[in-house]
């Protein structure tokens, strides 16, 4: 399993359209045949900073998310919203 967390920060402005703008990437994202797992998680203290959670069975599956539309309508859309460049941290699955 690959797991990889996504740390985005929102302009505070930008809030509601990020939230409205990545649940169709999470909805394409779920139906992936190698998604494990895929939340979309906003702080309780700064509604600007978000954590996306993606969980895949192999690295192939997680670079496959990459190169489907959901994923590249979602990239373009937020991409001038961020407050700054968002940060990707991959890790290997180690349970379950």
């Amino acid at each position: 399993m690959i797991v990889t967390t996504v740390m985005v920060r929102v302009k505070p402005d930008r809030v509601d359209d990020f939230i409205a703008a990545s649940i169709p990437n999470y909805e394409g994202s779920v139906r992936e045949s190698g998604n494990m797992r895929f939340d979309i998680l906003q702080s309780e203290d700064d509604p600007t900073l978000f954590m996306l959670y993606e969980a895949y069975a192999s690295g192939q599956d997680a670079a496959a998310h990459k190169e489907t539309d959901h994923y590249k309508a979602w990239r373009e859309t937020v991409a001038d919203w961020m407050a700054e460049p968002r940060k990707g941290i991959k890790y290997k699955g180690i349970r379950p």
